[in-house]
């Protein structure tokens, strides 16, 4: 067997036209002469479950942000749309234009609001889930929006102080 293999180790390569040396040859040849159904580098059953999964690579939600919590920007359009099919009214929503350039549609929560073309708002991620292409939200009470004028529950969501006894 051995005299096989080193007057294989003597032919020329014939992709390279170079001379191969003995120890290539013979690591080639036990690569490529596998009588095993399976190849070296699958694994088990039991080593495949004993495994991690990959990590999955979670892309952001809100890619406009820049992954900031907050992005500053200038009200371009005020205009209302009307929700998808199970639900009907009017929804108040933003063209606006952030401080990276980059121009969004952001819903405007709550009851009523006092926004103008050119008004200075402060955009978080979070979609308005019956509007679609609207994936981001108004800050109320931050900026030139003012909250909710007498909100008594959830009042942090939508900018209102506690209010006097």
């Amino acid at each position: 067997m051995f005299s096989a293999l080193r007057a294989c180790a003597r032919l020329p390569s014939w992709t390279t036209g170079v001379w191969r040396s003995s120890s290539t040859t013979l690591f080639s040849l036990s690569q490529s002469r596998s009588f095993h159904p399976t190849p070296s580098s699958w694994v088990t059953i039991n080593q495949a479950m004993k495994r991690k999964k990959p990590q999955k690579i979670l892309k952001s939600k809100s890619p406009l942000l820049n992954s900031a919590p907050q992005r500053k920007g200038v009200c371009t359009q005020i205009f209302t749309k009307k929700p998808k099919k199970p639900n009907s009214s009017n929804r108040r929503v933003a063209r606006v234009k952030l401080s990276t350039g980059k121009t969004l549609q952001a819903y405007i929560q709550g009851e009523g609001h006092n926004l103008q073309e050119h008004s200075v708002v402060l955009i978080r991620g979070g979609r308005a889930q019956d509007l679609p292409g609207v994936g981001y939200k108004v800050v109320r009470g931050a900026m030139d929006l003012g909250g909710v004028v007498g909100r008594a529950t959830a009042r942090s969501r939508y900018g209102v102080k506690k209010p006097k006894k």
